[in-house]
């Protein structure tokens, strides 16, 4: 490979933190006009690799090279000016601004001193057309669909005219028709000659658009090679250094009587006239395109948004919920989609998220019962098998696997009857899936009845024992087990008459 080929070239990068070797002496080349994966279990180092490449971190030792010349960056703004951008999953964007200051933030073009809006709208409308984005450069971000606010965070790194491009699970909150729209666009940008990082844990997509993956294992580089020819099992193989045959294992388990009922819900606007219900032992799967209202009917039966028709039945017994704290008393818990704005709280120990929903209970006299909080947390930690086992540790600092068995066990400590989890394995690691089904398995095992929401189908496929597949709010039968494919399923959530 000639130097002149290469856009980035990072020679024995390794990242000590106390106590933990991030990563030990990692080799990492992307060319110029090329889409290179990087994949690897949750903690593998990708992250870290990448916040160095970003200027976040600096690294313990070794050096990088952009377009053949060492550099070294201290801060974010070092790598920006280098022509370095990251795409990241939880989006950077201000929702209230409009599609093209959100391009243009930090940067907006200046005429006579002042903003020159008409200049930006311009601009940003030329950057959306070169993506093949059908976006209103003037419309307000927060009005958009997450798949259309992700292109526009795309279109921001891009405007930059950037040499390399990190994009950190684009695909995570996308339908399979929105992720071929977005695989257009980075194939766009790489044939104009950007080099593109794409890191992802979806190894199908990862075949389909990557030309050269590396592979991370436990902060060291395990392999470089061609996408092509490689196949999703080799991958999981080198990822995890072992066989993992079985991601979306099928727990047993005895299936009882209805526990949770919805009958005619509808909030008047994203979703109407839905209804299913869930046995005891039982994994229902609410499936759908993006923005077909699974979320919307998940938030508003934990009280999160209003319904304006319809029943909710526990045990059989009418219920009415209109808040998460009458929820939970009532025995249903949500896992929401989205861990960081909506699951945790960043700067609390796991120990102090995992107990949030029984303060009331483990409170005596207004001050929390420590022996009772800590003993808690243990338990979790332990049957949850969350890493490190430390209840007292940051939970931001746990990897995204853990902090969403943590997020499990916050609502488990509540006894629910019914936990409802919204993309439960979004942005998660091949072996974490696995260990968050297991848990799951466990769960319906011991008689819970759970709602799994979930964009991926082989998920849904491999572990619910019923599915509803829901389309522009509304939610067909469910369908059983023995009827279930990938055809049938996507048929319904697009609409076509062989449904």
């Amino acid at each position: 490979m000639s130097p002149s080929d290469c856009a980035l070239t990072m020679r024995g990068i390794t990242k000590t933190f106390p106590g933990v070797k991030a990563l030990s002496n990692v080799n990492f080349t992307v060319r110029y006009g090329t889409i290179h994966a990087v994949v690897g279990e949750n903690g593998a180092g990708k992250s870290t690799l990448m916040k160095i490449l970003s200027g976040t971190y600096m690294p313990t030792s070794g050096t990088t090279e952009i377009a053949g010349a060492e550099v070294r960056m201290r801060k974010p703004a070092d790598a920006q000016k280098l022509g370095i951008r990251m795409v990241h999953q939880e989006l950077n964007l201000v929702p209230d601004l409009s599609v093209a200051e959100n391009v243009y933030l930090g940067r907006m073009p200046r005429r006579w001193g002042m903003i020159d809006k008409a200049a930006m709208v311009r601009n940003a409308a030329a950057v959306l057309t070169q993506l093949g984005a059908s976006i209103d450069p003037r419309a307000r971000l927060g009005d958009l669909p997450i798949s259309q606010q992700q292109l526009v965070e795309i279109a921001k790194a891009y405007s930059a005219d950037p040499r390399v491009i990190v994009l950190d699970e684009p695909t995570s909150s996308l339908s399979d028709h929105e992720t071929a729209a977005l695989f257009a666009i980075l194939r766009r940008m790489r044939d104009k000659g950007i080099a593109i990082i794409y890191i992802s844990h979806r190894l199908k997509e990862v075949l389909e658009i990557a030309d050269e993956v590396t592979i991370l294992r436990d902060g060291n580089m395990i392999e470089t090679r061609p996408a092509h020819g490689v196949t999703a099992g080799e991958m999981i193989k080198l990822m995890v250094g072992r066989d993992v045959t079985d991601i979306f294992p099928k727990s047993p388990s005895v299936i009882g009587d209805v526990v949770f009922k919805v009958s005619g819900l509808s909030d008047g606007q994203n979703f109407e006239n839905v209804s299913f219900d869930v046995r005891a032992g039982e994994i229902l799967g609410l499936t759908g395109l993006v923005g077909a209202g699974r979320t919307e009917v998940a938030k508003a039966i934990f009280g999160l948004a209003r319904l304006t028709a319809g029943q909710i039945e526990i045990h059989g017994r009418p219920v009415k919920i209109g808040s998460p704290a009458a929820a939970g008393k009532a025995g249903v818990v949500y896992v929401p989609e989205d861990r960081k704005l909506d699951g945790i709280i960043p700067a609390m120990t796991v120990r102090d998220n995992i107990i949030l929903p029984i303060l009331r209970q483990i409170c005596k006299l207004g001050r929390i019962s420590t022996q009772q909080d800590r003993a808690l947390a243990a338990r979790y930690a332990k049957d949850l098998s969350i890493i490190p086992s430390d209840p007292q540790r940051r939970i931001d600092l746990l990897s995204v696997g853990n902090q969403q068995k943590a997020v499990i066990s916050k609502w488990l400590s509540a006894n629910p009857s019914v936990l409802i989890l919204d993309e439960p394995t979004r942005g998660v690691d091949v072996g974490a899936k696995a260990e968050i089904h297991r848990i799951v398995g466990e769960l319906v095992a011991g008689g819970m009845a759970v709602v799994m929401i979930s964009s991926e189908l082989p998920e849904i496929l491999g572990v619910c024992d019923r599915v509803i597949v829901m389309r522009e709010g509304r939610a067909c039968p469910a369908l059983d087990r023995a009827s279930l494919n990938d055809e049938r399923i996507m048929a319904l959530a697009t609409g076509e008459e062989a449904a």
